[in-house]
């Protein structure tokens, strides 16, 4: 097995060593693809692996950094994206069968600005399928968690969570339309960060809602979080929806220094009907900000109950009407996990009414946040429980056709959903662990306004490095 020490060192320093050349970046590619030849058959993170062209890439990398050639911090480190983006010449699954052969002949603005920032794909990881699965089950079989086999790592990004988590990556990106990003950061015990809607372009995503899905970072640190942000923000001639705002320099911002900065707790909803030990684990880490020099500022979220319900009524017609025609075609619809096809099928019996309404509430959502925004700069929630066992297929099917059932086991969408509805940054970072067994990662989730990433970053990198939640690493021995 490859060096633990080197594959689990943060990205930024692995940069800083290429960059020196005190580190090869052929050296840190084959760990890699080592980490991953021993604990891919056990985790299932990896759908495809790309050994021979990454070798080929970190070969060509070593020469021109040793030329003078050097691009910049991504320079010869390896990464994975979730696999739902497309990458020309390389297999791109969705994480579905009835895609499971297709291959682009382009390549997503995300993947091509890390690629030509030098950067070097290792292969293309598990998701949810379509984003879009029950729980746990993708046309590649479930991702597993890292920190015990028999847990869920949570999606839709499942396979970005656990091949970081777990040594196999030091980089990826994925996607969020509910939380699919900052689910997986919170169960695997990673960095997770939906940028504000239209920071990161979407071209050549896959859709499943085209005015909810976000596309971001997902890293073991908050620094590596900030540097891989810079290299994949801002404007994109493809994607409309991808905004001109000036990107600021974002490592810039990671001083480590949160006095007076105003941290927003909620006094209603959100830490309502979960785990004790979750909102004592998140509290404390508040608690902690507070001595860090932080102001707390208790704020009321209007409507913020709203959010799950009316999520559901935009993200189900819009990925109906997106997977129409894959619908449409009974070989590859009978291809699709039924829960899938079931999440699909159910979107296009929504009355064009209830979409209408679930806008109605998004505006007063984001009228909301713009309110607490006015009181706090960040505001501070529990990212949800931490992870529940790995469903079979019919737990999964049961729990797809039953209603929501309140209390402290059912995963608190809310959460997240608000943030995708408003479109503002939302950023996990791990605050604690279960007293198990096992000892399962817990998540601390900062807002912030649209687009002021850089203040997210400060708070999240701050409680970080006065904190070593960081520093722990899965049981890997029993992997």
């Amino acid at each position: 097995m490859a060096d633990q020490d080197l594959v689990f060192r943060p990205a930024h320093e692995l940069a800083a060593d290429i960059k020196a050349r005190k580190l090869s970046p052929v050296e840190l590619v084959q760990a890699h693809l080592d980490r991953i030849e021993a604990l891919n058959s056990k985790v299932n993170a990896f759908i495809t692996i790309t050994g021979d062209r990454a070798l080929a890439e970190a070969r060509q990398a070593e020469r021109d950094i040793t030329a003078g050639n050097y691009r910049g911090p991504l320079h010869g480190l390896p990464y994975a994206p979730k696999d739902i983006y497309a990458t020309k010449g390389v297999l791109t699954t969705n994480g579905s069968k009835a895609t499971a052969d297709w291959v682009p002949d382009y390549e997503s603005t995300v993947t091509a600005r890390m690629n030509q920032a030098g950067a070097i794909l290792v292969g293309k990881l598990n998701l949810l399928e379509f984003a879009m699965g029950g729980g746990t089950f993708s046309g590649f079989g479930p991702a597993r968690n890292p920190w015990d086999l028999a847990y869920s790592p949570s999606g839709s990004s499942s396979g970005s969570g656990v091949a970081l988590a777990a040594g196999m990556i030091p980089l990826s990106v994925g996607t969020d339309t509910g939380g699919s990003i900052r689910g997986p950061a919170n169960n695997c015990g990673i960095v997770g960060f939906k940028a504000t809607y239209g920071r990161v372009s979407r071209y050549g995503v896959t859709t499943l809602s085209w005015t909810l899905d976000h596309a971001g970072p997902m890293t073991r640190t908050v620094a590596d979080c900030a540097m891989l942000l810079q290299i994949i923000a801002g404007p994109d001639p493809h994607d409309a929806t991808a905004a001109h705002e000036h990107v600021p320099d974002y490592r810039a911002a990671l001083t480590g220094n949160v006095k007076g900065v105003r941290i927003g707790v909620p006094t209603n909803y959100f830490f309502e009907d979960l785990k004790p030990e979750t909102v004592a684990t998140v509290r404390a880490a508040i608690a902690q900000l507070k001595t860090l020099g932080a102001t707390l500022v208790d704020v009321d979220v209007e409507h913020a109950e709203l959010a799950a319900a009316a999520y559901n009524f935009i993200s189900h017609p819009e990925g109906a009407t997106y997977h129409e025609q894959l619908l449409r075609d009974p070989a590859k619809a009978a291809l699709l996990d039924p829960v899938v096809r079931e999440k699909m099928d159910s979107g296009k019996f929504h009355m064009a009414t209830d979409y209408v309404k679930a806008m109605r509430v998004r505006t007063m959502l984001m009228a909301s946040m713009r309110r607490v925004f006015e009181r706090c700069d960040v505001l501070a929630v529990p990212a949800g429980n931490p992870a529940g066992k790995l469903e079979t297929p019919e737990e999964a099917r049961r729990a797809s056709q039953a209603p929501p059932s309140p209390g402290p086991e059912a995963f608190h969408g809310g959460n997240t959903n608000i943030g995708d509805m408003t479109g503002m940054p939302g950023l996990v970072i791990p605050c604690g662990f279960t007293a198990g067994p096992p000892a399962l990662p817990m998540g601390i989730m900062f807002y912030g306004k649209p687009f002021d990433e850089a203040t997210v970053l400060r708070v999240a990198h701050a409680y970080e490095q006065a904190t070593t939640w960081r520093m722990r690493r899965p049981p890997l021995t029993s992997v």
